[in-house]
C-alpha cells in the first residue's frame, strides 16, 4: 500500500493533512518532525509533506527535519512552517512579514505541475507571520499573493515544493487538487488505501494478540465500532463493560443497555456507578481537574471488574485521531488544548495494555467503518457525546440542579432537532449550564434563574467547526421549551463561536 508521510512540526491541523490526503483513497500518516532518516525509510512513503507550525525557522530552538531527508530523492511538499523550512534549508532567507491571516488571493504564475487545474488564481488561507524575502537557488516562484511575492516556490529537478498557504482547511479554495496534485501526479502514489482494507487489516492485527480484552463501551459509535471489530478479530475473549457514571444524556444508561442487547449479541455488563464519580467530582471546578477525575475513575473501576471477573491483559477504548490531537500526545509539538480522558487522563498505574483500534480514524471514517459492519442507523448517525459526558458541559462544579438541567435541555434541542428534520444536518448540539444567573419573568413574576448555552455545530471531522445558521422559528421553539418546561432556567442563549478559536465543547 502506498502511503504519504506527514511530518508534524506542531500545527493544530497536522492532522488534517493527513485526513484530506485519505479522502482521496491515499494513506497518509503523522510522524515526529525529527524522525531519523532510517525510520522514514523503513515505512517507505511515496512522497513526504512538511506541516505547519508556530515556529520561526530563524530561531535556534525551532523545529528541524533531519538533514539527510532531501537527500532520500523523494518529493517534499512545505506547507507554511514548512514552505519556510525548505527556503531557510536550501539556502534562502526567511524574514519577519507582515502578518496575512485570512483568505487572500492566490496568483498563478505556473499553473503546471503543483498548481495544474488551477486557472490564473484562487482563494487561499494565509496564516503567518513570517515569509520568503530571498529564494535559494534552483527554485522558482510558481503562485504569489499580495503580501508573500514567493506564496508557492518549486524545484522541479528536486521534486520539493513549498506553498505559503494551507491547503488542508476549507477555506483554501482547490486546496484538495493541490495535494492530489503533489500526492498522485508528483509522487505517482497509488489510490490503494479503502476502509474495507483497514478493517481487514485491523482485524488480522489483533486477531494476533493473547489474552482476553476488556472494551469500555460508552454508548456512541466509536466506542462501538471498536468492540466490533475486536469481537469479529477474537470472539469470545471480548467482553464489554457500559459504566453508568451519572453524567450521561437523559435516560441513556436505558438506551444504550438496549441497543447492545438487540443488536450486537456481545458479552455486555453494566456498572452503575454514578455515587463514586460525582463524589469525586464534588467541588471541582477546574476543566483538566474534572477529564483526568473522570479518566483515572473510568479505569478504576474498570481494572476493579478485570480482578472480579479476569483474567484480562487489554483495555479497548475507541480514541480518535483528534482525541489524540488536542491532548498533545499525537508526537508533535503541538500544544495541548484539552486532555481527553481517554488518552491523557489514563493514570500511570494502570495495569492493563491499552487497544486502540481507531486510534488514527477520523469521525467520519469511523461511520463509514460502522456502516460497513452493520451497525444500526440510529446508533450511526448519532451525534458525538464527550466521554467525560456532561462534566464538560456543566461550568463551574457539578451539581445535581446542573446536571438536571443540562439533560432536560439537551433532550430538548435533539428532539427539536429531529422534528424539524435538522438532526442529521448537524453535527453536534446540545446544552450547556454554569453559574451564571439572570433575572426573568413568569407570570408577572421576577425569576432569578440560570442561563442556558445552546451549541450546535457543522463540522466534517471535528478538528474544526462552525455554528450552525439555525432557522430562527426552531430557535425561538428550542429556547420557548427550555424556559417553560426547565426549572429554574431564565434565559437561552445561542453560540455563534466557531472552531477556532473556541472548542465545540465549553470544557
Amino acid at each position: 500500500m502506498d502511503k504519504i508521510i506527514v511530518l508534524d512540526f506542531g500545527s493544530q491541523y497536522s492532522h488534517l493533512i493527513c485526513r484530506r490526503i485519505r479522502e482521496f483513497s491515499v494513506y497518509s500518516e503523522l510522524v515526529p518532525y525529527n524522525i531519523s532518516v532510517e525510520e522514514l525509510k523503513k515505512m517507505n512513503p511515496k512522497g513526504i509533506v512538511f506541516s505547519g507550525g508556530p515556529a520561526s525557522v530563524y530561531n535556534k530552538d525551532s523545529p528541524q527535519p533531519s538533514n539527510g531527508i532531501f537527500e532520500i530523492g523523494l518529493p517534499v511538499l512545505g506547507i507554511c512552517y514548512g514552505h519556510q523550512l525548505i527556503v531557510n534549508k536550501f539556502g534562502g532567507k526567511v524574514k519577519r512579514s507582515h502578518k496575512e491571516y485570512g483568505s487572500s488571493l492566490l496568483s498563478i504564475d505556473n499553473n503546471s505541475d503543483l498548481l495544474a487545474g488551477m486557472g490564473q488564481s484562487t482563494r487561499a488561507w494565509m496564516s503567518h507571520g513570517d515569509a520568503a524575502e530571498i529564494l535559494p537557488d534552483g527554485f522558482n516562484v510558481i503562485g504569489h499573493t499580495e503580501n508573500s511575492f514567493a506564496a508557492a516556490i518549486a524545484n522541479k529537478q528536486k521534486m520539493v515544493y513549498g506553498i505559503q498557504f494551507h491547503p488542508e482547511v476549507i477555506h483554501t479554495e482547490n486546496g484538495i487538487q493541490v495535494l492530489k496534485n503533489f500526492v498522485l501526479d508528483i509522487c505517482k502514489a497509488k489510490q490503494d488505501w479503502t476502509l474495507e482494507n483497514f478493517i481487514e487489516t485491523t482485524v488480522s492485527e489483533i486477531s494476533k494478540i493473547e489474552g482476553n480484552v476488556l472494551c469500555g463501551i460508552s454508548g456512541g459509535i466509536d466506542s462501538t465500532v471498536a468492540a466490533l471489530l475486536i469481537q469479529k478479530a477474537i470472539g469470545n475473549r471480548l467482553k464489554c463493560v457500559f459504566v453508568d457514571n451519572g453524567l450521561l444524556r437523559l435516560d441513556e444508561e436505558v438506551e444504550v443497555e438496549k441497543m447492545f442487547e438487540n443488536n450486537f449479541g456481545m458479552n455486555f455488563t453494566v456498572i452503575n456507578a454514578k455515587e463514586r464519580f460525582l463524589t469525586r467530582l464534588k467541588g471541582i471546578t477546574d476543566p483538566e481537574q474534572k477529564r483526568m477525575i473522570v479518566g483515572e475513575e473510568f479505569v478504576k473501576v474498570f481494572t476493579e471488574f478485570a480482578e472480579k471477573n479476569g483474567p484480562f491483559k487489554w483495555l479497548a477504548q475507541g480514541t480518535l485521531y483528534p482525541d489524540v490531537i488536542e491532548s498533545g500526545v499525537s508526537k508533535g509539538p503541538a500544544a495541548v488544548i484539552k486532555t481527553h480522558h481517554n488518552v491523557g487522563g489514563l493514570p500511570s498505574w494502570l495495569n492493563l495494555q491499552v487497544l486502540e483500534p481507531l486510534r488514527f480514524l477520523y469521525k467520519d471514517e469511523v461511520r463509514k467503518v460502522g456502516k460497513i459492519l452493520g451497525v444500526p442507523d440510529k446508533l450511526l448517525n448519532r451525534h458525538p457525546f464527550p466521554g467525560p459526558g456532561l462534566a464538560v458541559r456543566i461550568m463551574g462544579e457539578i451539581t445535581p440542579e446542573k446536571l438536571q438541567i443540562s439533560k432536560q435541555a439537551s433532550k430538548i434541542v435533539e428532539n427539536e432537532l429531529i422534528s424539524s428534520g435538522w438532526y442529521d444536518k448537524v453535527w453536534q448540539a446540545y446544552a450547556a449550564v454554569g453559574d451564571d444567573r439572570a433575572v426573568g419573568v413568569v407570570g408577572d413574576e421576577r425569576k432569578y434563574g440560570h442561563v442556558v448555552l445552546v451549541r450546535i455545530v457543522d463540522s466534517i471531522d471535528a478538528m474544526t467547526a462552525d455554528w450552525t445558521r439555525l432557522p430562527s422559528e426552531i430557535l425561538e421553539r428550542i429556547s420557548n421549551r427550555i424556559t417553560n418546561e426547565v426549572e429554574d432556567v431564565a434565559w437561552v442563549s445561542y453560540v455563534i463561536s466557531s472552531k477556532p478559536p473556541a472548542t465545540i465543547e465549553p470544557q
